[in-house]
């Protein structure tokens, strides 16, 4: 489990394998620090599980239905991620429930500056939309947001200052591809309303 409040921006390193799977191997040094084999930690919204943790870097498999359904098929070195290890009994749950159960990729749509922030409007498959409210929760790359509007296609966030510069949505170009997970909460609404 997740907060969605990104501890450190990590910069993947190396990616070893194919479609069968890769090493993915992310330097992440405040994470690596308090990390051991075993933890979930959560690499742009996706959890992943620690196989290795030495000199700052943190590596993790991700086998292909993990590269099929996010962005990270296409993590090359270099590529920059937020990086949040799971939530410990006891500490402060800032944003909101998240699991990194990526449900689905949208892409950007627009950015447009919004004061000393960003308006980032994201299109997104209808089948996450619908779980999506005006001033619900929901995770971008493992960042927790609220939507701030709803188009028929689409959903806007409005990201601060500090957001912009402690993520990677700092960096976020129009046509980019972003991991996407619904509030769970409305998932389970929706499935016991249903009955």
């Amino acid at each position: 489990m997740f907060t969605g409040i990104v501890r450190e921006r990590g910069t993947v390193t190396a990616v070893d394998g194919a479609d069968g799977g890769v090493r993915l191997v992310v330097e992440a040094p405040e994470t690596a620090a308090t990390s051991t084999v075993g933890d979930s930690i959560s690499v742009a919204g996706v959890c992943l599980t620690a196989v290795n943790v030495e000199d700052g870097r943190v590596a993790f498999d991700a086998v292909p239905e993990t590269l099929a359904r996010t962005t990270l098929g296409a993590a090359a070195a270099g590529t920059e991620v937020n990086v949040e290890p799971a939530l410990r009994a006891g500490e402060p749950l800032g944003g909101h429930y998240v699991q990194g159960h990526v449900d689905g990729v949208g892409s950007i749509r627009a950015i447009a500056r919004e004061g000393e922030g960003l308006r980032v409007t994201v299109e997104a498959p209808a089948e996450l939309l619908r779980y999506c409210v005006v001033k619900g929760s929901v995770a971008v790359d493992g960042v927790s947001l609220t939507v701030a509007a709803l188009e028929e296609d689409a959903f806007a966030v409005a990201l601060v200052p500090h957001t912009l510069e402690a993520t990677t949505l700092g960096t976020l170009a129009i046509g980019d591809r972003v991991n996407l997970e619904v509030d769970v909460l409305a998932k389970y609404v929706e499935r016991l309303t249903a009955r």
